[in-house]
């Protein structure tokens, strides 16, 4: 019986993990449509635009690998945040204090050196069964 329930718990999350992941890829790409019909109203791109799109492209890289590998990589997540302190870093400039724009840039040298060290990590301690760094979501 504990065993029938364990697999019954394990199979609702599974399929809820899946339907998170669905529910995600459709609206990044909603969004991303939704972007790119404002740049071709506008009839122009700006930097804060192709950084959005790379953003998105990002997002459903991530849940791609994990759909197909069954492992959610540390760096997607890293590279994500990057992109997104870069955006804003580079689109609110103007408005930003001395300070915010060093905290800014301090926070994506951080995350940076983070890509950095996961990358050292998985070479130079490399785990079984996984790869690119990821951690292991086992899937049967």
């Amino acid at each position: 019986m504990r065993k029938q329930v364990t697999d019954f718990s394990q199979s609702v999350m599974e399929n809820c993990e899946y339907l998170g992941l669905l529910v995600i890829a459709i609206a990044t790409i909603i969004a991303a449509g939704s972007d790119v019909w404002r740049m071709v109203l506008r009839s122009s791109v700006t930097l804060g635009d192709l950084l959005m799109m790379f953003l998105y492209l990002e997002v459903l890289s991530m849940v791609r690998h994990y759909l197909s590998t069954g492992t959610m990589p540390v760096r997607y997540p890293l590279y994500i945040g990057i992109v997104a302190l870069t955006r804003y870093l580079v689109l609110d400039m103007k408005e930003l204090a001395s300070m915010q724009v060093l905290a800014l840039a301090a926070a994506t040298l951080l995350l940076a050196l983070s890509v950095l060290v996961v990358r050292f990590g998985h070479v130079k301690f490399p785990y079984g069964g996984v790869d690119e760094g990821g951690v292991h979501a086992k899937r049967d």
